[in-house]
């Protein structure tokens, strides 16, 4: 086992990895830039580092800083939480190359499958569905030829990275070139990488994604799925497990179809496979993420299996303890993201409790938010026996929620979750932008 981890990254999740860590007798490092200097993970962990100023760029975007900063402190491996460096095959590989493990999988791996190109042609090959598009484009003479066979409306979608960004709806030919020249340009400026390809757009469909597990000796296990289909922006705002129109027929052909994706990509560690989930029951693959989810939490409410525990363990070569045949998935669980929407001083905090009630945060009394990075506050997660239940259960807490100094979204949270689309389960990935509208 590991004796000293860096963690790179700041925030919740930043909080989140050092409490796993010091439950399994592992020391931590925590970098951070000069935003971060006062926040809770810095307090919290062992050792602490500065890796650069203010920005992401200056800090925690800076390769060679956190690889010093790993090799000043010897530590054995680092965690990158999500986003920032976490699915950047680069950073993998230079980890390898300075004998620092990279808790995720292989720098190969995370190549093949952070490309969508790539990975849209790897499941066409072992059967997996995949929505109707096109490869890669070389310009947008090449898109506009191809657009009519693809049909209206449909996606101008990157191939690299994630979080919404680099992807533009069309709706006709007219719109086309401006949607690829932004697409395109959006992507170059935010992964480094500017190729783009045309994708169906399928409406009235509902995002589900599959948690894997994947030991380095074979054994692979699925945690089932997850609902993401609230989506502002391509942000996800609320997320629950399991699927509200889930079938268990429907759940097993996607969990094979998950599995079958990770043992084509050889897989290790923890990952996502994201899907799209038509009315009729047909899936189709749209990504793999190749790193530990914002979401992750909700499934080891209802699997038991702490994810950051086994990630770590994987990552020091332990064998998954448990077969499919071994996970029991019980209950209904969900996570409301708490969002900023200003910035400034916590005046007043007050977070709710209760029975399988927990937020997971870095927010203390009178610390800032500050401008530089992720609006995300932290996030409010309940459980419960049944979805009615959890339902309650959320409502009270985000009622109980008070963060005052800066302006938040538990209004619209608590708005969605009372509302009728919400509580039937019948909502998909279009709906949140209507019930938020409602009464305004």
């Amino acid at each position: 086992m590991f004796t000293k981890i860096l963690v790179a990254n700041r925030g919740e999740i930043a909080v989140r990895i050092i409490r796993a860590c010091k439950e399994m007798g592992i020391e931590t490092v925590a970098v951070y830039s000069e935003a971060d200097r006062n926040s809770l993970p810095v307090a919290m962990a062992d050792e602490r580092i500065c890796i650069g100023g203010k920005s992401a760029a200056e800090s925690y975007l800076n390769q060679k800083n956190i690889i010093s900063a790993a090799m000043a402190c010897n530590a054995g491996a680092i965690h990158p939480g999500y986003g920032f460096l976490s699915e950047n095959h680069e950073f993998a590989a230079l980890c390898e190359a300075n004998d620092i493990v990279f808790i995720g999988p292989k720098s190969q791996v995370m190549e093949s499958m952070g490309n969508k190109d790539h990975a849209r042609r790897l499941m066409k090959e072992i059967g997996v569905p995949v929505v109707p598009g096109t490869e890669i484009l070389k310009d947008v003479a090449e898109a506009k030829a191809l657009a009519e066979g693809v049909g209206f409306p449909l996606l101008v979608k990157a191939t690299a990275g994630g979080g919404g960004k680099g992807i533009r709806v069309v709706n006709s030919k007219e719109e086309l070139e401006q949607a690829f020249c932004t697409a395109s340009a959006e992507a170059k400026s935010a992964f480094g990488n500017g190729d783009v390809f045309l994708e169906k757009y399928l409406t009235h469909v509902r995002h589900v994604e599959m948690q894997i597990l994947a030991d380095h000796f074979g054994n692979m296990v699925c945690l089932g799925e997850r609902d993401c289909s609230l989506q502002l922006n391509k942000q996800k705002v609320l997320e629950e497990t399991p699927c509200p129109v889930m079938t268990e027929e429907i759940r097993n052909r996607m969990m094979e179809a998950a599995m079958k994706a990770a043992k084509a990509a050889n897989y290790t560690n923890a990952g996502t496979v994201e899907f799209l989930l038509a009315p009729n029951g047909e899936f189709y693959f749209i990504e793999m993420n190749t790193r530990l989810q914002v979401e992750h939490p909700i499934t080891e409410e209802i699997s038991g299996i702490d994810i950051v525990k086994w990630q770590i363990r994987i990552a020091c070569q332990i064998p998954l303890e448990f077969t499919q045949a071994d996970i029991q998935l019980k209950g209904h669980a969900m996570e409301c993201r708490i969002n900023a929407r200003s910035t400034g001083k916590i005046d007043f905090l007050h977070i709710p409790g209760g029975a399988r009630v927990h937020f997971d945060t870095a927010l203390v009394q009178e610390c800032e938010v500050v401008p530089f990075y992720d609006s995300m506050l932290g996030k409010l997660i309940v459980f419960a026996n049944t979805r009615e239940n959890a339902i309650r259960k959320m409502e009270a807490a985000l009622c109980e929620m008070v963060i005052e100094g800066v302006a938040t979204n538990i209004e619209d949270q608590l708005k969605l979750i009372r509302s009728k689309a919400f509580w039937q389960g019948s909502y998909d990935t279009l709906i949140l932008p209507e019930i938020l509208a409602e009464g305004k």
